[in-house]
């Protein structure tokens, strides 16, 4: 048996649940035991004011996830969490330290469910005396220098992106290709609740739509609406600044024009004829080809392939239309659902034995200056 064998924790907070896992790990590869979705309910993840006020509440159905499937004879060997919203950082894994659990938990650059990865993997860890890691948080920021230009200094465009899927599918298919991870060109994209599509190049997210600006509109978010509307409805008097965000990110998107984002019902509403429902696919099928495209024109047209992942994925309906769309960029590959936990415990795996290194908190990073 070799001395790296044995059980990674991974946990994925989100705003009303907790995904947690545990994976084997033997021979350099890594074997899911369990993964399970827990449920938040309103009435008690309301009750706390603050998301950091959540830590207590969600360790003790992590210690009952944890004691309830562990299997006897294992031990655990490394934590991981989902990482949360960092200042820009590069790819791949963070060890977590007491530093990085005092930023996410009280001065994060935004508030999300996802700041709590690194504290919960933390103190999980601390408890089993081993290390922990997050992986590819959403500021994982790559981009190359001319990305950054935006058309007013004032404003430079920044990464937003869901790095941590997208990296994992990319090296699920470097291996499908037989191709160095480090070596790959192709576009991402991930389509779930938020979309993210972004251009790899040697195995790093050069440019990207970033998911919280200018992407396309998804089942819940408005994407890059026109700037001039949106500043005059700012300062009409008429919006609160939370309810105008909440018409961008929660109430936006497929949600704001249909009442409804369970894209699973609409699916199947568009398989019917509901020409509403279809009017807003196609717009959808639309600007998600339309942002491919521009991230391949980043790539010079020179890819391995196109890459569709997300939950999304699974929506016979938006991607056949989709496929007709983008079909003379490159070949198209599908890798539906988005695997977080296993992207979590796949990178940690490479950490433990020896084929990837690991960074330090807090992270002195310049940002890439050479041309593409």
């Amino acid at each position: 048996m070799s001395k790296n064998d044995g059980v990674i924790f991974t946990v994925n907070p989100g705003s009303t649940s907790t995904k947690c896992a545990l994976f084997y790990l033997h021979d350099k590869k890594i074997e899911r035991i369990i993964e399970e979705i827990i449920k938040h309910p309103d009435k008690e993840i309301n009750q706390f004011p603050n998301i950091s006020d959540q830590i207590d509440y969600r360790e003790k159905h992590i210690r009952y996830f944890i004691e309830r499937y562990l299997p006897k004879n294992t031990k655990i060997i490394a934590c991981a969490g989902r990482g949360g919203m960092l200042t820009p950082v590069p790819s791949g894994a963070i060890k977590i330290n007491e530093q990085l659990v005092e930023f996410s938990l009280y001065t994060p650059v935004y508030q999300h469910a996802s700041n709590l990865g690194a504290p919960l993997a933390y103190r999980i860890a601390q408890y089993y005396g081993v290390s922990a890691y997050i992986v590819d948080p959403v500021s994982v920021d790559e981009l190359s220098p001319v990305a950054r230009i935006s058309g007013s200094p004032d404003f430079p465009r920044f990464s937003f992106v869901h790095a941590l899927n997208i990296r994992a599918t990319g090296h699920k298919f470097a291996e499908k290709i037989g191709k160095d991870f480090n070596k790959i060109r192709c576009v991402i994209a991930h389509l779930g609740g938020g979309f993210s599509i972004a251009a790899i190049n040697k195995g790093r997210i050069i440019d990207n739509d970033n998911r919280m600006e200018s992407a396309s509109f998804t089942p819940e978010r408005a994407g890059g609406v026109p700037p001039i509307p949106l500043l005059e409805a700012c300062f009409s008097g008429k919006y609160t600044r939370e309810s105008l965000l909440l018409k961008l990110y929660g109430e936006g998107g497929v949600y704001a024009y249909l009442g409804s984002k369970n894209m699973v019902e609409l699916e199947k509403r568009a398989k019917q004829g509901d020409q509403e429902v279809q009017k807003i696919y196609y717009a959808l099928i639309y600007q998600i080809g339309k942002e491919i495209a521009a991230m391949a024109s980043v790539l010079n047209f020179e890819m391995d392939g196109i890459i569709i992942t997300g939950g999304l994925a699974h929506d016979n309906f938006l991607i056949s239309g989709l496929k007709k769309k983008i079909k003379k960029l490159a070949n198209i590959y599908l890798y539906p659902g988005s695997n977080e936990n296993e992207a979590l415990a796949e990178t940690v795996a490479r950490v433990l034995t020896g084929r990837e290194d690991y960074l330090n908190w807090p992270i002195k990073y310049r940002q890439p200056e050479e041309k593409e």
